[in-house]
């Protein structure tokens, strides 16, 4: 069970440039249902409940009774109020597993403010790092293309409730998470954070080049760029004799990794003489099959059309009932399990699609259904 405050994200989703954007309709018209929300809500059932309403609260601790998790990201002390927090949801089911998604968690200084994924990208530290080093064209802080506190604190949570799981399987008690967007933030600094901690240096902005591997960067070409990633001695040793330039792998500075990143300006700029030589598609060409790693920096266009993406199924699309002229296409899971795949049971759900079956399945006949409706309870 979710018990979210952002049941407006139904209706509009802000992306870039203000634009709304919704699921189009055949006759190519927006529909009602925001990709956000179908991107979020597939294999969901959907209830609206006002909370503000004691009866509404009644019906979200009969639920609570009957689940196993339930997720809320509301701030910190703010379900205490309708009887709905953890202490008193577990006084009703001991094996209940709570899982609070907050900006800065239950405790600290910062635990009353609300947090949002370019905040925490700020307050992390992971814009200072993201970027063009200073000096450059376009230098300065930059965040990420996508919400990846947000999407790396849903895969923390889950990892989270699933060992929670775990101990309840031993226990059988539940437990109460405490998931916040900064601490994921921090988290997610990884060999940036570990580095500092341990050295006391600062990493910089380094654009799209990588701290400690050299070459592993983007590279100009003669009709655009590419990406190489080459991550040690023996992949850089292939790339110059592929290159026609196998004396580079000999020379002092460029031997080794270790040599390669004390001279990375050096050896840069003898590559992209090269590397402006020919296409991207000539470059992928020749280095695939000597193992250089070796990619093109695609649009999310070319990213959807190529061969492996769509090899591997990468596009699901489904209908939506609710909205009988629209379909919904949405990426796929990246869970490949041979014993238990992934299903796709259900599409994404119009917003309270699914109230009157949920509390019918709690017990409610269709009389108390209809009195919860008519007095705005649901």
């Amino acid at each position: 069970m979710k018990v979210c405050g952002q049941a407006a994200l139904h209706h509009a989703c802000p992306l870039q440039h203000g634009v709304q954007q919704h699921i189009a309709t055949r006759d190519g018209k927006p529909g009602a249902d925001a990709t956000y929300f179908t991107t979020c809500n597939r294999n969901k059932r959907s209830i609206t409940i006002v909370i503000a309403h004691p009866e509404g609260q009644a019906l979200v601790r009969r639920l609570a009774e009957h689940s196993d998790i339930l997720v809320e990201n509301f701030k910190v002390g703010g379900l205490a109020r309708y009887g709905l927090d953890y202490a008193s949801l577990r006084a009703l089911n001991p094996r209940l597993i709570y899982c609070s998604i907050t900006g800065f968690g239950q405790t600290g200084p910062y635990a009353e403010r609300a947090g949002y994924d370019l905040m925490i990208q700020a307050m992390s530290g992971m814009m200072s790092i993201t970027g063009h080093p200073d000096g450059e064209p376009g230098a300065g802080p930059q965040r990420a293309g996508v919400a990846i506190t947000d999407v790396f604190t849903g895969i923390y949570a889950c990892s989270a409730i699933l060992a929670a799981t775990e101990m309840r399987h031993r226990t059988g008690e539940g437990q109460h998470i405490d998931m916040a967007l900064l601490d994921v933030g921090m988290a997610v600094l990884a060999n940036q954070a570990a580095g500092f901690m341990n050295t006391g240096v600062e990493p910089v902005r380094m654009g799209n080049a990588h701290p400690s591997l050299v070459p592993y960067q983007d590279f100009a070409t003669a009709d655009g760029a590419m990406l190489l990633a080459i991550g040690n001695d023996g992949q850089f040793e292939r790339f110059c004799q592929a290159v026609g330039r196998p004396e580079w792998a000999q020379d002092a500075r460029f031997a080794t990794n270790t040599h390669r990143v004390e001279h990375r300006a050096a050896l840069i700029a003898l590559m992209v003489e090269v590397t402006r030589t020919r296409s991207t598609a000539e470059w992928i060409a020749l280095l695939e099959d000597k193992a250089v790693p070796c990619g093109p920096i695609n649009t999310l266009a070319q990213a959807f059309d190529d061969p492996q993406v769509q090899a591997r199924n990468l596009v699901l699309k489904q209908a939506l009932p609710h909205a009988t002229d629209a379909t919904v296409a949405t990426v796929a899971s990246p869970l490949r399990l041979s014993a238990s795949p992934v299903q796709m049971r259900m599409p994404p759900p119009a917003l309270g699609q699914h109230t009157a079956e949920v509390l019918a399945a709690l017990g409610l006949s269709a009389e108390a259904i209809a009195r919860l409706q008519s007095r705005g309870v649901v």
